[in-house]
This record gives structure tokens, sequence and C-alpha cells, in this order.
């Protein structure tokens, strides 16, 4: 049988899963990532048997073309007389053009070059995966699936900035991002809430990276996030929201150039820069530290501001979801999110919350909230086997 293979390449990781293609859909056989790209790198995979596998690569200084080696070496021995039949990968931009995935070819693989400026941090990264992968399995179709993409349905207010329009033919526009995992939880909708998938339903992804999304029909009409991963809600270490005069000011005033600008609101920012202790959400909630309590506030409070402003562009609700790692294991966030909503036709069960189940919302409550787990390595997967024929 084949195996067919996904990747998301980042700076100093490449994430990657292995799926079974079988005519009853696609069996996942292992997860795994190689970390610390740049410097000695570290190989672990997991089966979904429980076997795990653990290695330092070889050299002093390993790049995607030696994790893409690793991961080779890995499937050889675990999985001996069976090869990868497709690979597909992540990819942040896809821009204004591709509204759906792509099998890459050399011209497609220059014109996503294109696209770098775009996106600095993400897409050099995802296309050294794709560069290393083509080398490593030269006999696997290459898929693309675009972050973007499932934005490109935005009506044009939901599309543009207040710039003079030439800006906007140049591409200068709010392309949407975690548009693999909002496909997810639309199409886990459609198979078991299609009356919701129907109607008005806001996705809230709230992780290191966090976003929300508006849907309605399943197609997204507005989202948080603008020309780059920076714009919406409050991450990890990126800042959310901020008036451009700031940045100004920080230009003229503290001499800040495009480079320290881009450390300060991509990696020293959010819920790190405010905490001054950590971008990972279950130590704030943990800390005593004022600043960690602060840095939760107003995360909280930014996703409350975000979600009455989606509220309106759909003209109500039906449905909230909510996803990603906080979204789905954080009960004090989303406890805090959703308490006093009831103007907005949300009425919790804190015990339901509290519990982890799928819905936690009061059957009088109007508007159904849903936690849902989403699995974006599935969704490269179902794509690739649906372009590549893979059963």
């Amino acid at each position: 049988m084949s195996l067919l293979l996904t990747l998301n390449a980042g700076s100093s990781s490449i994430k990657f899963a292995l799926f079974e293609p079988r005519p009853q859909g696609l069996d996942r056989l292992a997860v795994g990532q190689v970390e610390g790209l740049g410097e000695r790198a570290h190989f672990c995979a997991v089966t979904t048997a429980g076997e795990r596998h653990e290695q330092w690569l070889d050299g002093s200084v390993a790049d995607h073309g030696h994790a893409l080696q690793g991961v080779l070496d890995w499937l050889r021995l675990s999985f001996p007389n069976r090869e990868v039949a497709a690979v597909s990968h992540r990819v942040v931009h896809g821009g204004a053009e591709h509204v759906e995935p792509i099998v890459i070819d050399d011209h497609s693989r220059a014109q996503l070059e294109t696209l770098v400026p775009l996106a600095p941090l993400h897409q050099p990264h995802n296309l050294a995966g794709i560069d290393a992968a083509r080398v490593a399995f030269p006999r696997a179709p290459q898929v693309a699936c675009f972050d973007t993409s499932f934005h490109r349905s935005h009506p044009f207010v939901s599309d543009t900035f207040a710039l003079p329009r030439q800006y906007y033919e140049q591409g200068i526009r709010r392309y949407g991002f975690h548009g693999l995992s909002y496909e997810f939880i639309s199409r886990q909708l459609k198979s078991r809430h299609p009356g919701l998938l129907a109607g008005r339903v806001i996705v809230a992804h709230l992780g290191n990276g966090a976003s929300m999304c508006a849907m309605r029909g399943g197609r997204s009409v507005a989202s948080t996030m603008g020309f780059t991963a920076l714009d919406g809600l409050p991450m990890g270490t990126r800042c959310g929201q901020i008036d451009p005069g700031v940045l100004l000011y920080l230009v003229s005033e503290h001499g800040m150039n495009a480079q320290s600008l881009t450390d300060l609101l991509y990696r020293n920012s959010g819920l790190k820069g405010m905490s001054g202790l950590s971008n990972d959400m279950r130590v704030l909630l943990a800390s005593e530290l004022p600043s960690a309590r602060e840095a939760v506030d107003y995360f909280v409070e930014q996703c409350r501001r975000e979600l009455g402003g989606l509220a309106a562009s759909l003209g109500g609700l039906d449905a909230l979801v909510l996803t990603g790692g906080i979204g789905e294991h954080a009960a004090e966030v989303r406890s805090r999110l959703l308490r006093n909503m009831s103007w907005l036709g949300i009425d919790f069960d804190e015990s339901a919350n509290q519990a982890g189940a799928e819905e936690i919302s009061l059957p009088r409550s109007s508007v159904r909230v849903l936690v849902l787990a989403t699995d974006e390595e599935r969704m490269l997967a179902e794509h690739a086997a649906e372009l590549t024929a893979l059963s």
C-alpha cells in the first residue's frame, strides 16, 4: 500500500504525519517532528501503535534537506517496502490567485517564490521544505495547501484596507490565515452538525497563533487576520492588532528599522511580551505574577471584542466553535470568554465546560457553543488524496 506524507516546515523544525490511504478513508500511521534546524537536529516519531523512535541527526548543522533525510531513513526502517506516493505541504501564503490546493511543478514553484515578501517569516521555510521533499521523494507528486485559500471567498469590504485602490490591485489586501484549520472544522460541521454549517458560525482558532473566522454556509466571509499573520488577536509572541501610528513612532523616535520591528512584533510581543514570562497560556494561568494575569486578561478581552465584531458582520450568530490548543484545552479561558455573553445569545454551561464536553452551551442558549479538535495534518492529507486520486 502507498503512503501519504504531510509536512509543515518552519524555520527551526519540520512537523510531519504519515497516512495510509484506504477505500474507507485515511488511516494515520504516525506523527513526528524534526527540531533544531540550523544546529544539531533531533528527530522524533510516534506511531499510532505507540512505538517511539528518537535520534540526533548526523551533522553539526542540519537544514531542511537533512531533516527530510532523517524522515526518509525512519520510513525505510519502520515501513519497509512501502513507498511515499504523495507529499502534502502546508504553505502559509497562496496570494490572491490560489483558491485551492495545487500539485507543484517548476512553474508554480517559481510563482510561490514571488509571494515571499508577503510572508517573509513563513514562506521561505515552506518552500525549503518543498525543495527538500522534491529531492528526497522524486517520484512523489508534491501538493501545496494554502492557509489563505479558505478566505478567498471574502466580499470586497472584508478583503480590503482603506488605502488607494492601486494598493489593493497590487496585492495589499486582507488574506486571512489558519485556513486549513477552518476548512477542517467546516468539514466537521458538515458531517456532524449540517444544520449549523448552513447558518452563521464563528470559529475561534486559539493557540500560540490565534485568529477568528466568520462563516456563512461553510464559507469564510471575514477573518481577524489581515495582510500578514500579525493582525487581529494577540498571540503567543505576536502582537495582534496595533495602531499603525505606534510603528511610525517607533521608527521616528526610537530609530527602529524593518528588522528590529519584525523581531519586536513577531517574536517578542503578544503573551510573551506582555507577561515578561512566557508565551504558553498554561504557564500564565498558573502564575501569580500580575503581568501574567494582565496578559491573559488582555487576550480574553480582545477575543470578546472580535467575537462581537464578527457577529455583527454576520448579522447575528447561530454557533461558536472553539478550537486550537487554547480553545480545546484551556477551560478557564473558555469560561472567561463566554461569561456574560447572553446579550449575544450565548448561555454556556460551566459544568460541561470544566468536564471538557463537546457542547458547552445550555439547552436554552440560542447560540450553540462547541469545542472541536482541529486537525490540519489530516486536512493536508485529504487534499493530497483528492488531488492525486489516492485510495
